[in-house]
């Protein structure tokens, strides 16, 4: 893709700023994202993540209110990236953690060693629950938690995505809020891969199914899932944040088709950010645009 291609397409012009916590710049964040290590592991892999990805953590940061207080469920919160955000920034929280590294239920805990935001060494122990979402129901009651965190998770489901929604909206407090974050699947450099010839599709991976997307959202099928599941919009944007994948196509050959469709500007950013009211009412059939081969009084 040319260079000048993201004089007119490129999604930083259209989504918010990037937040950034009172005091602090992006190098501040990322040189603690950056130091962390799990249960003494090399900081190489995790440090590309969180460079690469930093701008992410900061745009989902935003999305609770500094002064949120209460009980927060984080589904997915290895490598603990927003959990130290949280922990640090949004300090009234009460967090409960949830990962999946395969096999039953289980509760465990992993040991983090970074510096901090406030620039000195810590050794920190973090508890949590090992839990398929998808197939385990939560060791919960109902209408527990008043925060949601569910990122970057939605699109690794491999069977029933709408399940797992409905189970987090069982733990949920009426009125409480979820956290949404995903990839756009109507990115702006999935549609130059198509035109090109390339293949969107995630590689298959050594971590096993869940370590994969499988299936991803535009933003109006994300809506779409959301309100079946009895949630109500309260917030939506997408946004880039680090470079698209380059390609070839020129600039003259995408405006004309990608400018004239309402809106679609705004939809061109690679991820999804959302928050999510528990205000609704769910329906208990799946709907029929995601899913197929089920009966059909199964299917909304």
């Amino acid at each position: 893709m040319s260079a000048n291609v993201w004089n007119q397409l490129n999604a930083r012009r259209y989504q918010p700023s990037l937040p950034l916590p009172p005091g602090f710049d992006k190098e501040s964040i990322l040189k603690t994202l950056a130091s962390l290590s799990i249960d003494g592991s090399a900081t190489g892999e995790l440090k590309g993540y969180a460079t690469a990805d930093c701008e992410r953590f900061l745009h989902t940061l935003a999305l609770i209110p500094e002064n949120a207080e209460g009980e927060l469920l984080e589904i997915g919160s290895n490598p603990y990236f927003t959990t130290l955000l949280l922990m640090y920034f949004r300090p009234k929280l009460s967090l409960t953690l949830v990962n999946y590294f395969g096999g039953e239920s289980f509760e465990s805990e992993q040991v983090l060693e970074y510096v901090g935001f406030d620039g000195q060494f810590h050794r920190q122990t973090l508890k949590y629950l090992n839990c398929n979402t998808e197939t385990t129901p939560l060791p919960f009651e109902k209408h527990r938690f008043d925060w949601v965190i569910y990122c970057e998770v939605l699109e690794h489901m491999t069977q029933d995505p709408a399940r797992v929604l409905l189970e987090l909206k069982r733990v949920m407090k009426e009125g409480a809020q979820m956290v949404l974050t995903t990839p756009n699947a109507a990115r702006l450099e999935n549609v130059v891969a198509f035109i090109e010839g390339r293949n969107i599709y995630d590689p298959y991976s050594g971590y096993g199914p869940y370590g994969r997307h499988n299936r991803e959202y535009t933003r109006h099928e994300l809506h779409q899932l959301m309100v079946h599941c009895g949630f109500e919009n309260a917030a939506s944007f997408t946004a880039n944040v680090h470079d698209d994948i380059p390609g070839v196509t020129p600039e003259s050959m995408l405006q004309p088709v990608l400018l004239n469709i309402p809106n679609r500007e705004h939809d061109l950013g690679q991820y999804l950010f959302s928050k999510w009211l528990n205000t609704g009412n769910a329906s208990s059939l799946k709907p029929s645009w995601l899913y197929r081969s089920y009966p059909a009084d199964a299917l909304d």
